[in-house]
């Protein structure tokens, strides 16, 4: 069976469905399931162990019908079986209708009528769960399966690595992202958190757990911390790691006894690989993005904003849990 998912969206919103493709792949082992993502967002299924091959097409640009016809066509030569797209657009229904696959699999609502399954979209729950119900069409009617990751063999070393330089391969350590770079890249959400609100957090934790590291991964392109005056000026104890691809990422982020992480790839890598983790939050509702569990817990903006999340908050649960 010949599968295809266009999955538009940010990075982090691929490894929330990994849950799907990885689900699809246990009931049908013999599938192969290819994605078309938007440019910005290839980089997650380097850590994806179900897909076969990455497309990418911008679905928010403004694209000609030469750009649709481009798409069809490439769909066309590839003879699916299967097509489920996440979003509710009527246009990309309307050309799925175009491309002739058996069988197109959506959520109801604008273009659901060039679908040939159309399910409710029931957003009060864990998104990766939302996802997943797309395979109800397909027979599949069982819980959604932990985010999982399957990290290159090379990524792990260059974590192995990065930890013996950082001198912090034995004793574990804090691991904080706060970035506005690639890894932060999310739709319609506020992620912003103060650098004033972490050096404070970071001040803390140096304080009361002195042979506990705390690292804050910088990203190539973001130069938010480290602006005059930055975190390195006020903690300068803090140690910085700057993977350069999403394997070696997930491969540091795995490495964490703790993860404190503003929305992002990088909070979504965290529970794919079951680090504890603190999520700072604005008008996300945590239900959505955060699986129950224990390891994982949300701290969400009074105001809707993250960075009006105060540093005695986010201390309060480091410390009490």
């Amino acid at each position: 069976m010949r599968v295809v998912a266009l999955v538009p969206g940010s990075i982090g919103n691929q490894i929330l469905f990994f849950a799907t493709l990885d689900g699809l792949k246990r009931y049908y082992p013999n599938a192969q399931i290819d994605v078309i993502v938007e440019p910005r967002s290839k980089a997650a299924y380097r850590v994806s162990k179900s897909v076969h091959e990455v497309l990418s097409f911008d679905y928010k640009d403004r694209n000609s019908l030469a750009d649709w016809g481009n798409l069809v066509g490439t769909i066309r030569d590839r003879e699916y079986d299967v097509a489920i797209t996440i979003g509710q657009s009527w246009l990309v229904s309307l050309f799925l209708w175009l491309t002739g696959i058996p069988a197109r699999i959506g959520y109801q609502g604008k273009g659901a009528g060039f679908l040939t399954n159309s399910i409710s979209m029931n957003t009060s729950q864990y998104m990766a769960a939302m996802y997943h119900d797309l395979l109800q069409p397909l027979g599949i009617d069982t819980p959604a399966p932990e985010l999982a990751v399957n990290v290159p063999k090379s990524d792990i070393e260059w974590s192995q690595q990065e930890q013996k330089r950082l001198e912090i391969y034995e004793t574990g350590y804090i691991l904080i992202y706060g970035g506005s770079g690639q890894w932060s890249q999310t739709d319609n959400s506020d992620t912003n958190y103060p650098v004033s609100s972490w050096q404070q957090i970071i001040k803390d934790c140096q304080q009361k757990q002195p042979q506990l590291p705390v690292v804050v991964i910088k990203e190539a392109n973001d130069d938010k911390f480290w602006r005059s005056p930055s975190l390195l000026e006020s903690c300068p104890d803090i140690k910085v790691t700057s993977p350069d691809n999403i394997g070696k990422l997930t491969a540091i982020i795995g490495g964490a006894s703790l993860m404190i992480s503003i929305d992002g790839a990088p909070l979504q890598l965290s529970v794919a690989v079951q680090t504890y983790t603190i999520a700072l939050l604005g008008s996300l509702n945590p239900v959505q993005l955060l699986p129950k569990s224990d390891k994982f817990l949300a701290i969400q903006s009074l105001t809707g904003k993250t960075a009006d999340i105060s540093p005695a908050t986010v201390l309060e649960k480091i410390w009490v849990g």
